[in-house]
């Protein structure tokens, strides 16, 4: 399996590996280049998939486009954490976002430090998308990632690049004795004056669309790899920022990061190809508008599930409910995982196990409930066809 790309890996098997020439070993690194002509109506086709989007959810009205808001910046903090292989608790990233943003919605749960991290660095990076990508920033974003200063049971270096005292960053694959090297980072004696470049051409570019521009960032960053550990997460905030200023809004109503998640191997694939090619990232930049395009598209179901919700709760608007209930539907109007049954009905309203079950057979009377087709240990249910 290839590990992701922000796995803090360190191997020293340069010397057992074929030898290999890395995009960054160029002699014009880091000048990319690319096929303007290739790219024109993809890119084209991209914006006008971006702006359908943005005028469809203008058109929702303010506690709508909110809702929708929370539901893309939720997904992508999700998604961003899945790549990494790290599962986050989506009730507990949903009530941190909410909290940040000053939202008032029902049904706000504590949540975790790790989840606060990656929440914090997440809307720093889109709500505020005019500021100056600087390598403080960066360091605040790395240290909120880790706040213990850990990466599982390993201690990292934070608020500074990282270093080679353990050897070169590596991304590896395969067991210990048949590992696979697919990519080695530039050392670290390199990654001041690398991040320099990088930021510089960032902040000071103007010529380059700002949708090619969040390619073109996502793939530089994740090749410098200048961190110990969260470098994949970090490269896609870092997209996220420049697709917002393309957008010139704090409002997010698409999730790369959960397109990337839905074409994680291809990503992988591309970014292993393309770091061990030439400077010309062509194929990197059609990948990466063509993934975007569908994340666009697949948008939709966000404006579907806002909508969904919205008429759920003017269609019961005179149907009586309790504040349990109220606290369950719109966790199963949210996106609930998994099955729920009348344990886990009892847990997230905090109340007991006959209460919970009075609960769902007064929503079944009402026909807002259904239970499932029988299978599995526990009985389940699901918001019944016609509820909304």
């Amino acid at each position: 399996m290839l590990l992701p790309f922000a796995e803090n890996t360190r191997y020293d098997l340069r010397k057992d590996a074929e030898i290999m020439i890395y995009i960054y070993e160029e002699k014009d690194w880091p000048k990319f280049r690319w096929r303007d002509e290739q790219l024109a109506a993809l890119l084209a086709d991209v914006r006008h998939r971006q702006g359908r989007l943005l005028g469809r959810m203008e058109a929702l009205g303010f506690p709508l486009r909110t809702e929708a808001v929370l539901h893309t910046l939720t997904e992508d903090v999700l998604k961003s954490s899945e790549i990494e292989g790290e599962k986050l608790d989506k009730d507990q990233v949903r009530s941190s976002i909410a909290r940040r943003l000053g939202l008032d919605i029902a049904g706000l749960v504590p949540a975790d430090r790790d989840v606060e991290g990656v929440v914090e660095m997440m809307l720093d990076a889109t709500q505020r998308y005019k500021d100056k990508l600087t390598d403080e920033r960066l360091f605040g974003w790395h240290a909120a990632l880790f706040p213990t200063g850990r990466s599982g049971l390993s201690r990292i270096i934070t608020l500074a690049w990282r270093e080679d005292s353990r050897g070169p960053m590596q991304v590896v694959s395969g067991p210990i004795g048949r590992r696979k090297v697919h990519y080695q980072a530039p050392g670290a004696k390199k990654l001041k004056r690398e991040m320099k470049a990088f930021l510089d051409w960032f902040e000071g570019e103007r010529e380059i669309d700002p949708v090619l521009k969040a390619a073109v960032a996502h793939l530089w960053f994740v090749t410098i790899h200048p961190f110990e550990d969260g470098n994949g997460r970090i490269a896609r905030a870092i997209a996220d920022m420049a697709l917002a200023r393309s957008e010139d809004s704090p409002q997010r109503f698409c999730s790369m990061s959960a397109q990337i998640r839905a074409e994680q191997n291809a990503y992988y694939r591309m970014l292993e190809t393309t770091q061990k090619g030439d400077l010309d990232i062509t194929r990197w930049l059609t990948w990466f508008l063509e993934c975007l395009g569908r994340a666009f598209s697949g948008a939709g179901t966000i404006f579907d599930s806002v909508m969904r919700k919205t008429q759920f709760w003017e269609r019961h608007a005179e149907t009586p409910f309790n504040e349990r209930q109220r606290l369950v539907l719109n966790r199963l109007l949210n996106g609930f995982e998994g099955k729920l049954t009348s344990s886990k009905w009892a847990k997230l309203a905090k109340t007991s196990q006959d209460t919970a079950g009075r609960d769902i057979a007064d929503l079944m009377e009402k026909n807002i409930l259904v239970r499932d087709p029988a299978g599995g240990r526990s009985t389940s249910y699901s918001l019944a066809a016609d509820a909304g």
